[in-house]
């Protein structure tokens, strides 16, 4: 290693030839800068999915909002925050009351408590609605088949009173 050959140069000459075998090495890599960002991969799309495709939204940007909420609600547990932002505005306190014990200590309260979320969650997300009548402006109604109870076919109805979406009935 590191010794030179005594043999004569052939006719090609290596520019790296008087250099250790660790500098020709080095020397005939190109260098990139390093301080050069990689260039994010972009795959062209080939279209939506046909999970997307079955997705319908309200296309009302209030109701969405408001759905968005009843989601995060959910996903807190906080059965209060939720009742009171999803019953009848013109629901009286000791029925709302009524509905929130339905949901927190009745003995089926854990089974409507699940169905009901999975309803919400699948309206905001929009996968499996079939179907939204309505203006979506002062009413909206939902058709979907049951996330959880295959072959059950649901309808949820929200109404838009002075600016606040609430279920109906």
């Amino acid at each position: 290693m590191g010794k030179k050959s005594r043999k004569p140069t052939s006719a090609k000459t290596n520019d790296n030839a008087a250099l250790p075998p660790t500098a020709a090495v080095a020397t005939s890599i190109p260098s990139t800068p390093a301080a050069s960002p990689a260039a994010p991969i972009a795959y062209p799309s080939d279209g939506p999915s046909e999970e997307e495709l079955a997705c319908v939204q309200t296309t009302s940007r209030s109701l969405q909002v408001k759905l968005g909420q009843l989601v995060e609600l959910i996903s807190a547990n906080d059965r209060a925050g939720f009742v009171s932002q999803f019953v009848p505005v013109d629901l009286s306190a000791q029925d709302a009351a009524g509905y929130l014990q339905d949901l927190t200590t009745a003995p089926e309260a854990e089974g409507q408590w699940t169905n009901l979320a999975a309803e919400i969650v699948t309206i905001s997300a929009g996968s499996g609605v079939q179907n939204i009548e309505g203006d979506q402006e002062t009413n909206a109604v939902f058709f979907f088949e049951h996330p959880l109870l295959k072959g059950c076919d649901r309808e949820v109805s929200f109404v838009c009173t002075n600016g606040e979406w609430r279920a109906e009935g």
